[in-house]
Formats: C-alpha cells, structure tokens, sequence
C-alpha cells in the first residue's frame, strides 16, 4: 500500500497522491520515508523534495524550508514557498545563482548571500537544469 503524500505551500496545494517513498532533507539530515514509517515531525532544510511515483517516475519539488509530518503512511510537507520544476524561472534562477555567488566572492560570510545561492541551486537541482 503506497503513502498517500500531500505537497502545500500557502497558495496550493503542489501535489496530492500517491507515492512509494518520499525523500527529504531535514535539519538532521536527508531522510526518506516508506508506507509504515513510524510517525514523524520535523523541520525542512533547502532542498529537493522527491516522491517516487508508484508507476516509475518521480515527483520533485523545490522546497525552501517548511515542516514535515508523517502519520498513518501520509506524509504532509508544508512548506512557505514549494515549486514544481515546470514553475521555476531557470534563467532567474541562474541570475539570482550568480549574484549570489559574486555576493560571496566580496564577503563569504555573507549569511544572506549563502542562503540565496542554496534557493537558486535547488530551484535548478529540480528543474534539470544544474551542470
């Protein structure tokens, strides 16, 4: 029996289905989960969100920090901001990788600019669009 698995940012709902495993990255680290995990809340960290599909393939979603809560083989992501790769500005997000970047270059210690270059990279990680 595959998790029901339910992607939310405040102006949607991003995905609503099934899947067989979700892998995400919390705090502590990347952590998946599979139909009988045992019940689960936790803080997500920049990063990809990934739900392997029950008939192949997967789901991905750029996800900018948020919360996840997994109960009775549903995991709930909710997250303030949640792309899908066919949302995502590639060139704006090359720029914003950029400006960070040259932002860095000047102060390295640029909390700032650090976690702007984090949004950027996942934002292309999900769009297929890193290398």
């Amino acid at each position: 029996m595959p998790l029901h698995v339910e992607i939310v940012s405040p102006e949607r709902v991003l995905y609503s289905g099934e899947g067989d495993m979700v892998v995400a990255r919390a705090e502590s680290g990347d952590i998946a989960f599979l139909p009988g995990h045992a019940p689960y809340i936790g803080s997500l960290g920049v990063a990809a969100v990934r739900v392997l599909l029950p008939q192949d393939g997967e789901q991905a979603a750029a996800v900018h920090g948020g919360f996840v809560n997994v109960s009775d083989d549903r995991v709930i992501v909710l997250s303030d901001v949640a792309e899908l790769p066919e949302q995502i500005d590639v060139e704006r997000a090359r720029a914003a990788a950029a400006r960070a970047e040259e932002a860095l270059r000047r102060d390295e210690g640029d909390a700032d600019a650090k976690a702007a270059l984090a949004r950027a990279r996942v934002r292309l990680q999900v769009a297929g669009a890193t290398g």
